[in-house]
């Protein structure tokens, strides 16, 4: 029978442990994660990849003090969980979820912190409710598809609340994608949407998110990815070349309805 270990990813053995959503050293994703883990290492992000006994990488979490996540939330002295995964099916619902959340909880409690958060949703690139219920976090928040789980055990302390990313979008004209290196796929998605863009003749403007204060302050709830178009959310997840395609012809239809 398989026992299973949590293993830290530091700045020091990144290139032996990998980032696990990509392994691949050669991969300009993972160069460009690489960086932003190191930076982010010196404000408390911390990432744990949970490995059977024969070295299989299994699943990982990562999470930071919610002063500094890449998510629109407010959530003093709390511990927020930016990702979790389970890699593979046959792992799932035997308990590692949860193996990796009381490593969050636990690491919170060292800390001297209030509680844990995290957030959730049934949409892509982002974990379900579910598992976090299981141990026991409670929904205090919520906006659009995005759910906002919590468990503390400092009852002094005020539930998190998410900053309310839907006011920010009015501003955006034009054509506009932001983006952040905390998903090691964005570069390779930014790079495909560009091209797209400039076979259809579009002025994309594109912006790199380079802080958590930047994060907490764009324009969807995801806060690492956002494509907007005059004033509206499109997408606020990675996608292809195909999907950004598809949505640029739907916009375009659009219009010329509009002028009919």
């Amino acid at each position: 029978m398989n026992s299973f270990i949590t293993t830290a990813v530091t700045p020091e053995n990144v290139l032996e442990e990998t980032l696990f959503c990509v392994k691949n050293l050669k991969n300009p994703g993972f160069k460009c994660k690489q960086d932003w883990f190191v930076k982010r290492y010196e404000e408390g992000l911390r990432m744990k990849i949970l490995k059977s006994d024969s070295d299989k990488m299994v699943g990982f979490i990562e999470y930071v003090p919610a002063e500094y996540a890449w998510r629109p939330v407010h959530a003093d002295r709390f511990m927020f969980i930016h990702c979790m995964n389970v890699y593979s099916k046959k792992y799932r619902n035997q308990g590692h979820g949860s193996l990796l959340i009381n490593e969050v909880e636990n690491n919170a409690k060292a800390n001297g912190m209030a509680g844990v958060c995290v957030m959730a949703s049934k949409g892509p690139w982002i974990t379900d409710k579910s598992i976090f219920e299981k141990n026991g976090l409670k929904e205090v928040d919520s906006l659009g598809r995005f759910e906002l789980l919590s468990k503390k055990w400092d009852a002094r302390m005020p539930d998190p609340k998410l900053i309310d990313w839907t006011s920010k979008q009015k501003k955006y004209k034009g054509w506009h994608l932001l983006y952040a290196d905390q998903c090691p796929w964005h570069e390779k998605s930014v790079e495909a949407i560009l091209n797209v863009a400039m076979d259809y003749e579009i002025n994309l403007k594109i912006k790199k998110i380079k802080t958590a204060k930047e994060a907490k302050n764009t324009p969807s709830g995801y806060g690492v990815f956002s494509l907007l178009h005059d004033g509206r959310l499109l997408e606020d997840h990675y996608l292809s070349a195909t999907r950004f395609s598809n949505i640029i012809k739907k916009e375009l239809n659009g219009k010329e309805q509009v002028k009919l």
